[in-house]
C-alpha cells in the first residue's frame, strides 16, 4: 500500500509545508506504526528544472520514500459537476491507488467534475474537498473523504467552517467552491449550485 502527497509549488517555493508534513506523519503513524517525524523541509529539494510557474510534487511513501515526482501544473475548467453515489467508499488516508474515485468519475457523463454522495451526506470532489456558501458563511462537509491540507489551512485560518451537510441541504445553498492544495481559495472554481447535476 502506497500513499502520496501532492504539494504545491509556486516561484520555486514548497507551499503549506508543515501541514502536508502533519498529514503525512499522521498516515505513517495510524497506517504502519511509525513514531519518527519526516521533515519534509529536509527531505525535498526543488531541482534546477522546476521553473517559476506552478507546478506540483508528488511524494509517494510507504515504511520510506517510493519516489518523487515534479510536474508543471495546469488547472482544469469546472463547468458542471454530476453527484454520484457510494456508501462503501474509504479515502481517509491519501492512498495513491485511486481505482475507488476512478470509478466514480467514470461516471460524469457531461460534466467536469463529481460530487461524491456517502450515506446521504456530501463528501468531496474527485480531486478536491468543497465548501457552501449559505450567504454568510462558507460550510465545509464535516466528514470528507479525505481531509485536504488546504482545508485544514481554511479551517485554521476561521475562512471556511465545518458542518454536516446532507445532499438535500444543497439547494439551501447558492454557490459551491472546490479547492485542494494546488487550487487555492482565491483561484478556486466557484459555481453556483445550480449546475450540481
Amino acid at each position: 500500500m502506497l500513499c502520496l502527497e501532492t504539494i504545491c509549488i509556486e516561484n520555486r517555493e514548497l507551499k503549506n509545508l508543515s501541514y502536508h508534513e502533519a498529514r503525512l506523519n499522521k498516515t505513517r503513524r495510524e497506517l504502519w506504526g511509525y513514531e519518527d517525524e519526516w521533515d519534509l523541509n529536509a527531505l525535498l529539494k526543488v531541482p534546477d528544472h522546476v521553473t517559476e510557474s506552478m507546478h506540483k510534487c508528488r511524494v509517494v511513501y510507504s515504511k520510506g520514500i517510493d519516489k518523487i515526482q515534479w510536474e508543471p501544473y495546469s488547472p482544469r475548467a469546472i463547468r458542471k459537476i454530476r453527484r454520484v453515489y457510494d456508501d462503501e467508499i474509504d479515502y481517509r488516508y491519501k492512498y495513491d491507488n485511486r481505482d475507488a474515485l476512478n470509478t466514480l468519475f467514470a461516471q460524469r457523463g457531461d460534466a467536469d467534475e463529481i460530487l461524491i454522495i456517502k450515506n446521504g451526506l456530501v463528501t468531496d470532489s474527485n480531486y478536491c474537498n468543497v465548501a457552501f456558501f449559505d450567504g454568510t458563511r462558507w460550510l465545509t462537509p464535516a466528514s470528507p473523504l479525505l481531509p485536504g491540507t488546504r482545508r485544514a489551512h481554511l479551517l485554521d485560518e476561521g475562512i471556511i467552517q465545518t458542518a454536516e451537510i446532507r445532499e438535500s441541504d444543497i439547494a439551501k445553498f447558492s454557490r459551491i467552491r472546490l479547492f485542494n492544495a494546488m487550487v487555492d481559495w482565491a483561484h478556486a472554481a466557484t459555481l453556483d449550485v445550480s449546475l450540481i447535476a
